[in-house]
């Protein structure tokens, strides 16, 4: 945490600001997304830049929001609450009244606090914990779906698809990573099929064969991973160098071509849950172009947090105004709003209410809809 005198910084530039734009200041407007910039999540930070990055350009080309230009702002929380906390700190006593961030639930949820405290609305891309939005403020909206949503597609399809198989289900205690598995769980189980094995690795490790082989042992056919790409790749690689012939299916933290890069020809076949992809929807034809002319492939989280920053200029814009809470019910109650994703609307607690999760498959090194 800050020091009293830097947070009481902090609070003098929320009351500078707020009278500056009270006065119709024409200065510009300092907004930030912030995710694991690095890290072994750093891919994901990499694919959040660029879509915020590119909104910015976008908006400030067409003059801007209000006639103001948006300057971005940096977080890096490689993915660590603690670290989380001390970004948000830094943002908002920075001025920045609207954050596209961060990537992990277990780094949004604890910056979601200090964001409602200093007035700061926030709009994540990617973390799709329940507890974001249900025990979120005024400021809390994503737009991603939820993890109880993301695990009904789930399990469902493991009992409906998978019959007969011995299934296990793992999960990295992080808040997504749980909360993901216990979902799925729970479906699996309201299916009528119980897993063989639920438990818990370590991340950040780089051999996980004793974890293999108690899956061996067990005669597992499918895993399901509740967590990131780099654990994943690995338990499926060293699953496979072990002899073993199972399904590996996991949820949206697997939607970066880094994946094939940890698992090789291993991850031919994996399965994973994810909003149909974004990149072939035609409200996103032309920003897809521009990224693909810089040879950025706007996977992943690059057009939602593009459409992060999209929903935020047009609920401003709407209110005429850069008061966050105005602009948090404007973005409630006045929807739909266009963005590259197509229209986006949000209920009371700020979750999208129509969230399209669907199944991937990665063949010859890449990933494409079911």
């Amino acid at each position: 945490m800050l020091s009293r005198r830097l947070m009481l910084g902090a609070v003098l530039a929320v009351t500078t600001s707020t009278g500056a734009w009270a006065q119709g200041n024409t200065g510009p407007i300092r907004i930030a997304t912030a995710g694991p910039m690095t890290g072994q999540y750093a891919a994901f930070g990499s694919q959040m830049r660029a879509g915020a990055e590119q909104a910015v350009a976008d908006i400030n080309a067409r003059g801007g929001v209000m006639g103001r230009q948006l300057v971005l702002e940096i977080g890096d929380d490689a993915c660590d609450p603690r670290q989380a906390v001390s970004v948000a700190n830094q943002l908002s006593s920075r001025g920045v009244r609207f954050v596209a961030g961060h990537f992990c639930s277990g780094s949004s949820i604890p910056a979601s606090k200090v964001y409602a405290e200093e007035g700061v609305l926030q709009i994540s891309p990617a973390s799709t914990n329940p507890r974001f939005t249900d025990e979120g403020g005024w400021n809390t909206f994503r737009t991603c779906g939820r993890d109880d949503q993301q695990g009904q597609v789930a399990g469902r399809y493991i009992a409906d698809n998978f019959k007969g198989k011995k299934v296990a289900i793992l999960h990295d205690n992080s808040a997504y990573g749980k909360g993901l598995a216990d979902e799925t769980k729970k479906a699996l189980n309201a299916a009528g099929t119980q897993e063989t094995l639920y438990a818990a690795y370590t991340p950040g490790e780089r051999d996980y064969n004793a974890l293999v082989s108690r899956l061996k042992g067990a005669a597992i056919d499918v895993v399901y991973v509740g967590g990131y790409h780099t654990e994943a790749g690995l338990i499926l690689r060293q699953a496979k160098e072990q002899g073993m012939n199972l399904t590996l299916i996991g949820g949206d933290a697997l939607v970066t071509n880094e994946f094939w890069q940890i698992t090789g020809a291993a991850g031919e076949g994996t399965l994973m849950t994810f909003s149909s992809d974004p990149r072939k929807r035609a409200s996103a034809a032309e920003v897809v172009q521009r990224f693909r002319a810089k040879n950025i492939d706007p996977e992943g989280y690059v057009l939602y947090t593009y459409a992060a920053i999209q929903i935020w200029a047009q609920a401003a814009a709407k209110v005429n105004s850069l008061d966050p809470k105005r602009i948090a019910e404007a973005m409630k109650t006045q929807g739909p709003w266009q963005t590259v994703l197509g229209e986006i609307s949000f209920d009371r607690k700020g979750d999208v209410t129509v969230p399209d999760y669907v199944f991937y498959v990665w063949k010859n090194g890449a990933y494409s809809e079911m």
